[in-house]
Order: structure tokens, then C-alpha cells, then sequence
């Protein structure tokens, strides 16, 4: 007995290598046969293995880890791994790089630079004057505050919610979700020191706190579902009486 074939799909992408002199923005579509259970991951692996092997893509984990694998679908920010091919009934793909990000060629964008400028623009670091003492178990913290920290460390940093940013996109210097996000990370951990001057110091501007729309696409496309729209506004709460 025969395997039924999958239906035709096509999946255009948009190829364009910044390095060439030569090159231009162009899209090329491909067609291949679905597969059960088939990603648009799988589907630009298999492009890539058998139709062509000079596109550009970016993946590490295929589970949603690392956070590699992030580009434009159909005009929303999505990660490729996480993406089923099933939930285009059409069968039409259209694939873009995720804006705001440095192109390093088709799909592929230096999230990594990007982000580490953020990191370092917001301190992503704990800041305090107590000296551990490996000898000696760590303090104590209530297990709800815990949680809080644990919960916002769930970020894979995979630019989803940067490119969804419509302040982002409109002015290059605000510091993003991303980054608003990871401030209020270290504004709960009790282990960080600095108080709510220092954090507005950093982000109590209209690139920071006080710039966002609240438009709120971060929270909608975030892979890791964390409660963007909540920290935002708490640390809106927050700085908005030291104004």
C-alpha cells in the first residue's frame, strides 16, 4: 500500500546578501511536498539540503531553546522550530528577516550584537556590596519572589519581541522589551541592591520606560508567553512617581 503523497507547498523567501556588491533584495519561492508534523524549520532545512544550498538561516536547539531560529512568517516575528507548516492551510509561506537587527544575509540577523549592547546599556548584572562566602549556604528568599526572578529568566533573547516593537522600529535607541524586561528581573531578585533611582537612571527616559506605546505585539508573539505587558506597567508604576 502507497504512502499518500503531501500536499504542494511554496515558501518564498526573501535572499539578500548585504557583503555583495551585486546582490539585491529579491524573493525566490520554493516548492516542496509536506511532510506529517512538518516545521518551517524542517522545511528550510530540506530547501536548503536539496534546492539550495547557499540560503541563510539560523538554528541551534529545532525546541524552542535557544532562540535562534527567529524571522518574519507571513508578516509576524515567529520561531521557525516552533512553527507548524499544518497552520497555513493555504500552503503559502512567505519569509522575511526579523527587522531591527543587523542582516548578515537572508534570514540570518546578528541578534548577538544587539543584544549584547542591551545587556550592557541596562547593568545585567547584580549589583551589590555583600561579598559571597562559598562556605556558607546562600540567603534565604521567600519562594514567591523566587518564582518572579525564575519566571522572567525564561527569556531566550531570541529578538522575537524586538521585532514586533513598534517603538523599536520607529526609534532604533529604545531599549525594547527585551531589555525593559530584564530590568525588572533584577528589580525583584533581592540579591540586587539598587534602588529604584538607580534603575531610573537607566531606563526612566522616553527610550526607556516612559517610550513604550504599549502596543504590546512583545507579549503577543513571545515564544516563552512571559508576562511582558505586566513588568512594563509595574515598572512604569514604579518610576513614574520619581519623575
Amino acid at each position: 500500500m502507497s504512502t499518500p503523497k503531501g500536499r504542494e507547498i511554496t515558501i518564498s523567501v526573501l535572499k539578500f546578501n548585504p557583503k555583495s556588491a551585486v546582490s539585491k533584495p529579491h524573493f525566490v519561492d520554493y516548492k516542496l511536498e509536506e511532510t506529517p508534523g512538518m516545521t518551517l524549520f524542517i522545511a528550510l532545512s530540506k530547501i536548503r539540503e536539496e534546492l539550495d544550498a547557499d540560503l541563510s538561516f539560523d538554528f541551534v536547539c529545532r525546541a524552542g531553546i535557544c532562540g535562534s531560529c527567529g524571522m518574519v512568517v507571513n508578516g509576524k516575528p515567529t520561531l521557525a522550530c516552533r512553527t507548524l507548516i499544518a497552520n497555513y492551510p493555504e500552503g503559502k509561506l512567505t519569509l522575511m528577516p526579523m527587522p531591527a537587527f543587523e542582516l548578515i544575509k537572508d534570514l540570518s540577523v546578528n541578534t548577538g550584537k544587539w543584544m549584547d549592547a542591551m545587556s550592557k546599556r541596562v547593568e545585567s548584572w547584580v549589583h551589590t556590596n555583600h561579598k559571597p562566602d562559598i562556605s556558607k549556604l546562600e540567603e534565604k528568599i521567600d519562594p514567591d519572589i523566587a518564582d518572579q526572578t525564575f519566571e522572567l529568566d525564561r527569556c531566550i533573547e531570541c529578538g522575537i519581541c524586538v521585532a514586533s516593537c513598534g517603538t523599536v522600529l520607529m526609534r532604533p535607541d529604545f531599549v525594547g522589551p527585551v531589555g525593559l524586561n530584564r530590568v525588572a528581573r533584577f528589580e525583584v531578585d533581592p540579591h540586587d541592591n539598587r534602588t529604584a533611582d538607580d534603575f531610573y537612571e537607566l531606563v526612566g527616559d522616553d527610550n526607556g520606560i516612559f517610550g513604550c506605546m504599549s502596543l504590546m505585539a512583545c507579549e503577543d508573539h513571545c515564544p516563552k508567553h512571559l508576562p511582558l505587558q505586566n513588568k512594563i506597567a509595574y515598572l512604569r508604576r514604579q518610576l513614574v512617581a520619581l519623575r
